[in-house]
């Protein structure tokens, strides 16, 4: 009885090899396709935020754009009003400064009218007097008699 060796036959280890290098060979393919399925979703992603970022800049534009609107709108509103303010209150103080100037020149007419008065020769000042006016008051009228009364504003 012969002894056997633990070889097998050369058919087999032949086709053992053939179907680790097959198995290998699949096995690298997997790795390859793996790698390229990465790549591509890295890829993938870089156009996405590509895009994204694109739309986001030309969102930014269009608000900045029309919050720049917006804000020149509300300044011209702001200046339209501030003028208006301004020339209501230049129009009270012209009016305040021409009621003043009339109350000065009536005082000043009234002092002049006083100071005419008082300046008149003594011959103006000597009144008719009959002796009822003199019983009546108990004095003569040859002396006008002034009361004025200062008022401070």
């Amino acid at each position: 009885m012969g002894s056997k060796c633990c070889k097998s036959a050369p058919d087999d280890d032949a086709a053992e090899r053939e179907r680790q290098k097959l198995l290998l060979a699949k096995q690298r393919q997997r790795a390859r396709e793996k790698a390229a399925g990465k790549i591509q979703a890295w890829w993938r992603g870089t156009l996405v935020r590509r895009t994204l970022l694109a739309a986001a800049l030309r969102a930014w534009m269009i608000q900045y754009w029309w919050k720049t609107l917006v804000w020149k709108q509300l300044h011209k509103q702001r200046q339209a009003i501030l003028k208006n303010y301004v020339v209501q209150e230049q129009a009270a103080v012209k009016l305040q400064s021409w009621v003043r100037m009339w109350q000065c020149h009536q005082r000043y007419c009234q002092v002049c009218n006083a100071i005419c008065i008082l300046q008149a020769p003594k011959s103006c000042f000597t009144f008719q007097t009959n002796d009822v006016s003199q019983a009546q008051y108990g004095g003569t009228f040859n002396q006008p008699e002034f009361h004025i009364e200062i008022l401070s504003v």
